[in-house]
Formats: structure tokens, C-alpha cells, sequence
């Protein structure tokens, strides 16, 4: 299974439209996970054409799509657990942050936002991702959004543009 993630699309306020290198490679995909700070509904149905979306809110958010895409979820695609939340708050490291989200639920996975910084670490048999942004890299070199592959184990990989 080939999941497309993404976060802080930031739409219309970074950037007019989706950028095409990423809704080329999500014409592929399975599964699309946005881990908030989508800011507009057209980003969530234009991803819904390539693919069935699963989305949180985040910070910057509106209250509409906050109430209706909640702060965090937990589903299962492949076998695997992961875990959906945007990250921010106002204590540690947006990380940690997510990490805590999740501490007391067996994930497979965390992805999470917020930071525009791309991660992928494991902590233990714990993936934690941020794919980044692909419409703002604040002081990133790239925009950046990723892909997980799901078989017998989760495999993860950033895709800088």
C-alpha cells in the first residue's frame, strides 16, 4: 500500500494550487494523509479526486474544518497503526509533542506537521514523520511532502522539490 502525507499546504495564502510534482506522484498513491494547516476545503477535494483522504486540523486552521476534521486520529491502513495529529502546542518540541499525543495507543506510525521541518526517526519499533511542506519551506532549502509504503514493514521517504 502507498500512502501520499502532507502538511501545511497553507492554501491560498502560500501558495494559489497543490504543486505539480506532488499531485503527480499522489496520482499513484493509495491514501492520502494531510497532518493539518490545510486552511481550505479545495485542498482536501482536489486530493480527493486522486485518492480517499484522511485529514486533521492545525493551528491555522478554520473553526469549520477544525470541527469537522478533528485535532487527531488514529486509523489503520496496511496493518499498520498510525497516528494523525498537526503538533502544535505550547510546550517542547513539536515531536515530543506528538509523540505525547499518542502515548498511550499502540501506533505504528505518527505523522504529524506544523514545524515545516522534515523528519523521519524511529524511536524504538515508532516511526514519527513530518513530511514537511510542500507549498512553504520557511528555511528549508525544499518544499518537501513524502510517501509511506506499507507491507511487512513501513518503509518512508521525502520527496524534495
Amino acid at each position: 500500500m502507498r500512502i501520499g502525507v502532507l502538511s501545511d499546504t497553507h492554501i491560498p495564502g502560500r501558495a494559489k494550487k497543490l504543486p505539480e510534482e506532488l499531485m503527480r506522484e499522489f496520482q499513484s498513491v493509495d491514501h492520502i494523509i494531510h497532518a493539518g494547516d490545510v486552511t481550505s476545503y479545495s485542498v482536501l477535494h482536489e486530493l480527493g479526486l486522486l485518492a480517499p483522504v484522511t485529514a486533521v486540523a492545525g493551528n491555522v486552521d478554520p473553526e469549520p474544518l477544525q470541527r469537522e476534521l478533528g485535532m487527531k486520529k488514529l486509523i489503520t491502513l496496511g496493518g499498520f497503526r498510525i497516528g494523525i495529529v498537526h503538533g502544535h502546542g505550547t510546550y517542547g518540541k513539536t515531536a515530543e509533542r506528538a509523540l505525547l499525543t499518542f502515548q498511550d495507543e499502540a501506533a505504528d506510525c505518527i505523522v504529524f506537521g506544523h514545524s515545516h521541518i522534515p523528519l523521519c526517526e524511529y524511536r524504538g519499533n515508532l516511526l514519527l514523520f513530518n513530511p514537511g511542506s510542500p507549498t512553504d519551506r520557511r528555511r528549508n532549502k525544499f518544499y518537501s511532502f513524502g510517501i509511506l509504503e506499507l507491507d511487512q514493514i513501513i518503509r518512508a521517504k521525502h520527496h524534495f522539490f
